[in-house]
């Protein structure tokens, strides 16, 4: 039988700090994807810079296609632990890089013309199978924070329209995809407007090749994601162009699955406020608290104020803004409580580091049909230690 994370947290064989899935959350979203992927005639990969807990990858890749690497760690992890379609897009690629990802992945997608002058002799090399790609830049995204906007004044990311026409059709011989990435945690009307610059700049270029990639940041597995319109709109990419259609999200295969499960260490007041020190880290477990900024939920807590008693929570290094933000509960927090972060599966699991040394968390899984929690990693000394030398 299963229980709610309320009793789980409590659970002696569960430590703190520690990641957690739920495999039956996993499985819902999953669900989601396969039905779009079935009704669109998409094909979807995961994104493993947004998730990459490869325990969890025999449940995910019975329903998704392969993986999608940003760089040759990443490409190597879906060759080894996910298996099907492996396909690459770095920002620029060493030579003895693209030796091998042409021999082995699927789609390799270049940043800039270029890498790609620099490449295209090898789509005429007998052990290339490799499709190569080229990354677009719409000039158009709907993303509001400046860090995350891939097509902010001066981006490093993709060719303009501008560029392409400027170059002689001698030159993009060969290239049989594009790629464009501009969406961060958005829904489909994005996409739709998205799609719009895409195809009023590059529409003459997708009469020309046999995929588009539409990237990630589709947060198809949100309650309020429209899928009906992403599936319109594939449906008329596929017909317009004749052309296989991928999306890659990372954040949506994990998207409310898991849990960072963490302890109070002390508590003590400092000039007015009450502190509760975890044994967790915004800088090192969650960075994206201070990166994007977000503040994520607590089981339990409140906004300042809402209820009767007010911390803020802190991290155990020594950066003066190691702090997780403030919340409310309705009964004083003690030392050793444990709280639980939700939505930690994505993102603030592939960018933890070591900063300090700290205690990493584990990570595990909860499978409700056992009612069994499965610790797959608990980390050591020598894991920080073998970082450097």
């Amino acid at each position: 039988m299963s229980h709610s994370i309320e009793e789980i947290r409590q659970r002696e064989e569960l430590p703190t700090p520690c990641f957690l899935i739920d495999e039956s959350l996993l499985a819902r979203n999953l669900a989601v994807l396969d039905e779009v992927q079935c009704r669109s005639g998409a094909k979807i990969i995961l994104a493993l810079k947004g998730y990459a807990m490869w325990s969890t990858f025999p449940q995910i890749s019975e329903v998704l296609r392969g993986t999608t690497a940003s760089s040759m760690n990443e490409a190597l992890l879906g060759f080894e632990k996910f298996g099907g379609e492996v396909h690459a897009y770095f920002v620029a690629y060493r030579d003895e890089e693209i030796e091998s990802l042409r021999k082995q992945c699927q789609h390799i997608t270049l940043n800039s013309l270029t890498q790609w002058q620099h490449f295209q002799h090898l789509i005429h090399d007998q052990d290339t199978v490799a499709s190569f790609g080229l990354r677009i830049n719409p000039e158009y995204s709907e993303v509001e924070t400046e860090i995350y906007n891939p097509c902010c004044q001066g981006t490093r990311f993709g060719v303009s329209a501008a560029d392409l026409h400027q170059m002689s059709p001698n030159i993009l011989q060969g290239l049989e995809g594009l790629h464009f990435h501009t969406m961060c945690e958005q829904n489909a009307d994005t996409l739709a407007r998205t799609l719009e610059h895409v195809e009023a700049k590059f529409g003459d270029f997708l009469h020309q090749v046999k995929w588009l990639n539409c990237g990630g940041g589709h947060h198809i597995t949100r309650p309020d994601y429209d899928t009906s319109l992403l599936i319109e709109l594939i449906e008329h990419l596929r017909k317009t162009y004749d052309i296989d259609v991928y999306l890659e999200p990372g954040e949506a295969v994990a998207l409310n699955t898991g849990y960072l499960i963490a302890s109070v260490m002390d508590i003590f007041d400092s000039s007015g406020h009450t502190i509760a020190i975890l044994d967790t880290s915004a800088t090192a477990h969650m960075p994206d608290v201070l990166e994007m900024p977000y503040r994520p939920e607590i089981i339990g807590g409140a906004i300042p104020g809402e209820k009767k008693h007010t911390y803020t929570l802190g991290g155990t290094t020594c950066l003066a803004g190691d702090v997780i933000g403030q919340w409310s509960f309705d009964q004083p927090l003690e030392i050793g409580e444990r709280i639980v972060f939700t939505d930690m599966a994505h993102y603030s699991m592939v960018k933890t580091n070591h900063f300090n040394g700290i205690h990493h968390p584990a990570i595990g899984r909860y499978r409700p049909q056992s009612d069994a929690i499965i610790i797959d990693r608990e980390f050591s000394y020598d894991d920080y230690r073998n970082r450097l030398s």
